[in-house]
């Protein structure tokens, strides 16, 4: 115990001693988490609002203007309520160009230039969730393309499938950039560490020649990459945390129509903690590199 105290004390008096290398070292250990804690903020909500869009997906199916009542007939065949369509309902034209104007009424009087009615008349389906009706709803939706009287099938699991596939392309990439990053902190880490032994190396042969402990002798150089990664660890958080809620209000805040704001949260209380753990050691392994190799 007296030597971990020891290794404290030596450790913030190098910091404080060095505080422009140890400025360095610390901003470096800060970027390679924030930037990885960054990716893990974004991947975890897109995966978070994917999951919730895709248990309430959607199929719209367009018609064509021309479209028959036998044809009509066929297409409601179609789409019976059952194990996959859980509720539809049919949007006329004339419904359509109203949403439209509801929703876009800075583009009303270009739709009335036009002299008639551009929008389709549809089908709005409610989709069942699970993954045991993905594939019965693929095939749904080849058969309504290939339907007489069908304009267009639009299809909410599909940019929801190609959603994830982007979430994972992301977060490996995350991991692969901050894990350069987290090797470059490392580095830097024991060269700083490096230069307060060497700035010491008459008072550290001293002590070995009157038979200190290692302990004593390593112990606050390995205690300064510590604190280092601990100190990175916690600025890095901070940063998060601010850059979260700033981009949070300013970006979000008018997206809340399709955006669930309660859905969008920061990283968990475990993660953070992984994350200060994580810049502790870092910084340890670049004291213990840094300590045993001089």
């Amino acid at each position: 115990m007296r030597a971990i105290q020891y290794a404290i004390e030596e450790a913030v008096l190098s910091l404080r001693r060095g505080r422009q290398a140890g400025a360095l070292s610390t901003a470096t250990i800060a970027l390679a988490l924030f930037v990885l804690g960054a990716f893990l903020v974004v991947t975890a909500n897109l995966e978070r609002l994917a999951t919730e869009w895709g248990s309430v997906a959607e199929m719209s199916v367009y018609l064509k203007d021309d479209l028959t009542q036998d044809q009509r007939r066929a297409i409601e065949g179609e789409l019976a309520l059952g194990d996959v369509i859980a509720s539809r309902e049919y949007v006329s034209k004339a419904d359509a160009l109203a949403r439209f104007r509801q929703t876009f009424s800075d583009l009303t009087s270009t739709v009335e230039t036009l002299g008639e009615n551009p929008l389709p008349a549809s089908y709005e389906l409610r989709l069942r969730s699970g993954a045991t009706v993905a594939d019965s709803v693929d095939r749904l939706a080849n058969r309504l393309r290939g339907t007489t009287g069908v304009a267009d099938v639009r299809y909410d699991r599909q940019w929801l499938s190609r959603l994830l596939s982007i979430v994972a392309i992301v977060r490996r990439v995350g991991f692969g950039l901050g894990a350069l990053l987290t090797l470059a902190a490392a580095l830097t880490v024991a060269n700083v560490v490096r230069l307060a032994l060497y700035a010491r190396r008459d008072e550290l042969e001293i002590m070995q020649l009157v038979g200190a402990p290692t302990a004593y002798i390593r112990g606050p150089f390995v205690m300064e990459g510590v604190l280092q990664g601990g100190f990175g660890a916690l600025i890095a958080l901070v940063g998060l945390t601010l850059a979260f809620f700033v981009v949070r209000g300013r970006y979000l805040t008018p997206l809340a129509s399709a955006v669930s704001l309660s859905s969008v949260r920061f990283l968990p209380a475990e993660v953070c903690v992984l994350l200060v753990v994580g810049g502790m050691a870092v910084g340890c392994v670049g004291g213990i590199v840094a300590a045993w190799r001089s």
